[in-house]
């Protein structure tokens, strides 16, 4: 073989090696990159990091489950209820009385849950004649450690968002001052961000059906809540953030 020939041969085949060379860094080069980025998407995915909604779903199975009852289910049966607790309306305004009460007090107490009773606040009225009819029921029946005591107020019958938040307030702190029991308060989730302004020392009970159980953001300044009612078929349907005994620590202290 000649000079001239071998020179080309040796040409061609380093110029195969520099190109071969080049393929094999960028090669390896791509491995390198797609091996980082499973990397940071392993970390990032994580599973000890949830989402909120997970995190929710996560303690869901802590919540209780408990009803709350009015003259609409008179002969609601109690002893088949697999609620841990439950709260019946006790009045209205100043002069309605819930004629389903009594039984469903009574049907509470010897159940041993959770029991409490709420009024219906009209803001039209004095609350303080409102708060009087309320105790006047409640007190003309037995009382238990734990019984809890709860303003339900979903109307402003037509006053301002100040009149009726200081309506809710007087009420609320009235009841307070003449039991030594903190009242719960209860509304719809946008009623409650509305006129609940100021009211968040008092634990909050709060209807959202649109969220999942447990599911919900507190309204207004409260900063945590303590019952979500999810549901209102075929009853009124709620769960708890506490436990059984953490709620009776919001009611009566002694019997």
């Amino acid at each position: 073989m000649s000079k001239p020939r071998l020179a080309t041969i040796a040409y061609i085949l380093k110029n195969h090696r520099d190109l071969l060379t080049k393929y094999l860094s960028f090669a390896v080069a791509v491995a390198i990159l797609a091996a980082t980025a499973a990397i940071t998407t392993f970390a990032f995915a994580s599973p000890t990091e949830q989402s909120p909604v997970q995190a929710t779903r996560h303690g869901a199975g802590a919540l209780i489950y408990g009803l709350d009852i009015s003259n609409y289910e008179p002969l609601y049966d109690w002893n088949a209820s697999p609620a841990k607790f439950g709260i019946i309306k006790a009045t209205e305004g100043t002069s309605f009385r819930d004629a389903s009460f009594a039984r469903h007090w009574r049907e509470l107490g010897k159940k041993g849950i959770v029991r409490g009773a709420y009024h219906y606040g009209h803001p039209r009225n004095n609350p303080i004649a409102e708060a009087e009819h309320f105790l006047s029921v409640v007190n003309s029946q037995p009382a238990k450690a734990g019984d809890l005591l709860v303003l339900d107020l979903e109307t402003a019958n037509g006053r301002s968002v100040a009149e009726v938040n200081a309506w809710a307030k007087t009420w609320l702190s009235y009841v307070k001052d003449k039991t030594g029991i903190t009242p719960m308060f209860y509304s719809g989730w946008n009623f409650a961000n509305k006129y609940g302004k100021g009211l968040s020392e008092y634990p909050l009970w709060v209807a959202h059906y649109s969220k999942a159980k447990g599911a919900i953001t507190p309204p207004a300044d409260w900063k945590s809540w303590a019952i979500h009612q999810y549901s209102e078929v075929p009853v009124d349907q709620n769960v708890s953030a506490l436990t059984a005994d953490q709620l009776r620590g919001l009611g009566r202290p002694t019997a």
